[in-house]
């Protein structure tokens, strides 16, 4: 089994962001991995003592599919935000400065068009990951799993829809879910542990280009499975660098 793609998702609910490697540190997610959300009416987080929130607190495919139309491209080093959307024009804003976030604000409220339940308000707090899991972990997607969905619906399910951080391929479809505490080797020298199989939600009916749910994924998993799990949860617990290309290893 061999890494093929490598993600993070600078702002939760929007645009991923392709890597050619990631440096992990034990017990770390991908820097900059959900690094900020965007609250969809009052949440209660407090980025004093932050602590895990439900994806409903924010906007996310789950809720507002339309997300995945908009194009955002996060400089996470000048903490640069662009935003564009046909129809809407787009956005720049240093999320660093109040004037900056409230720019980014005021366009995706206006985007949103009425489906904030509540005043849209950008988030973070240093060293916080706005993860689907309280536990800071990478989501792992295999490829030949999707496949085989995709035979199923009879057309490609675009990887995109599983919001993975990294995806491989070269096992059986489906061995990821007997993964569960066990340890993977990944590249030369990083270590994960598999903490859990990843329950999907309607984020995967959402296509990534047009921001319409038109593919039933959850049927597919149901019917093919008999769950709606898809993927798994692991955790870092040696460090390394991991790279498209390297190769997986389950260990006992």
């Amino acid at each position: 089994m061999q890494v093929r793609h490598l993600y993070r998702y600078p702002v939760k609910g929007l645009t991923s962001e392709p890597l050619d490697r990631v440096d992990l540190d034990a017990g770390a997610t991908i820097a900059g991995d959900r690094a900020y959300a965007i609250e969809n009416g009052p949440s209660g987080f407090d980025a004093a003592a932050p602590a895990f929130q439900p994806k409903t607190k924010f906007l996310c495919w789950f809720k507002n599919p339309r997300l995945a139309a908009i194009d955002a491209r996060l400089d996470l080093a000048r903490s640069v935000l662009f935003l564009k959307a046909e129809g809407y024009g787009q956005a720049i804003g240093r999320l660093d400065a109040p004037d900056g976030r409230q720019a980014i604000e005021a366009w995706l409220t206006r985007f949103m068009d009425g489906e904030a339940e509540g005043p849209l308000k950008l988030l973070a707090a240093p060293g916080h990951t706005f993860s689907d899991s309280g536990r800071k972990v990478l989501s792992l997607i295999n490829l030949d799993s999707v496949a085989e969905l995709s035979a199923l619906e009879g057309r490609e399910l675009d990887r995109r829809r599983f919001r993975g951080n990294l995806y491989f391929e070269g096992g059986m479809p489906w061995a990821e879910a007997d993964w569960v505490g066990r340890t993977l080797a990944i590249g030369p020298v990083a270590r994960f542990r598999v903490v859990k199989t990843i329950r999907r939600c309607l984020a995967t009916h959402v296509d990534p280009d047009r921001g319409i749910r038109d593919i039933a994924t959850l049927d597919l998993l149901k019917q093919r499975r008999g769950n709606v799990d898809c993927g798994v949860y692991a955790e870092v617990i040696a460090p390394g660098v991991v790279a498209p290309g390297d190769a997986i290893r389950v260990e006992d």
